[in-house]
């Protein structure tokens, strides 16, 4: 559960900013190796689910960028909107290659092979991206940042992704539905298309507590339960925090 973030000290919160830089550094790693991965399989097989999972991985790398240089700063509440724009367009511009090349792929553009690689890399995607979304968006609501709990439900997006990836390639590869290939694409630009919304609108999967949100701004979503807290930011916190220390 949760602290209220007026009861967390200054030395939690430094804490907490560095424990979820050292999961966007993880997820930067990662998805790197995971984006050349795809990007190369999808490629050898013409699969436009296997191109669009690599893109997510792109996407992911550019959100956990931005999420760094957000916390890098002093006050990581002042750059928290515009990291949310960058992680919003991020989505946009996947959603509109991968549903491209999948329109392409069922008109006659060319049907996808079996890839054995990218059934590996989703596999390994479904074990791993769970863990990495868990702990940052743990870290994230009791930070009460936004930002983080976005950048960690666009990891949990990665799980997602990747269950629908491997349902497509299995398909493909068991019963030889080239289809099914293009059909998983569309279902992934679809979800990015939804979270780049709510990412836009500064919505999250959750009320955050702490963060300095109004009713309409939380996404209906139950990856998270409700903590029902008021509104407080970094600022507020840190001046309650003097207020306490002084005799």
């Amino acid at each position: 559960m949760s602290a209220p973030l007026h009861l967390l000290t200054v030395d939690r919160r430094i804490v907490l900013m560095r424990r979820i830089r050292l999961f966007a550094a993880a997820t930067i790693t990662y998805n790197i190796v995971e984006a050349v991965a795809a990007l190369w399989a999808g490629g050898v097989a013409d699969s436009s689910a296997l191109i669009g999972f690599g893109l997510d991985s792109v996407v992911e790398v550019a959100s956990a960028v931005a999420l760094s240089w957000q916390f890098s700063a002093k006050d990581p509440e002042r750059r928290e909107h515009l990291t949310l724009r960058i992680i919003a367009v991020s989505f946009f511009a996947l959603a509109a290659f991968v549903a491209m090349d999948a329109i392409r792929s069922l008109t006659g553009g060319g049907e996808a092979q079996h890839s054995t690689p990218g059934i590996v890399i989703a596999a390994l995607s479904l074990a791993i991206m769970p863990v990495l979304s868990y702990y940052q968006r743990r870290a994230g609501r009791e930070l009460g940042s936004r930002t983080a709990v976005a950048d960690s439900k666009q990891t949990l997006l990665c799980t997602y992704l990747s269950g629908v990836l491997l349902i497509g390639l299995v398909l493909n590869s068991t019963l030889g539905w080239w289809w099914a290939d293009a059909g998983a694409a569309l279902v992934i630009a679809a979800i990015a298309v939804r979270e780049g919304l709510n990412a836009w609108r500064g919505d999250v999967c959750c009320n955050v507590p702490g963060a300095d949100t109004t009713p309409h701004e939380v996404a209906p979503d139950d990856c998270c339960q409700s903590v029902e807290q008021p509104p407080r930011t970094f600022k507020a916190a840190a001046h309650r925090d003097q207020e306490s220390n002084q005799p």
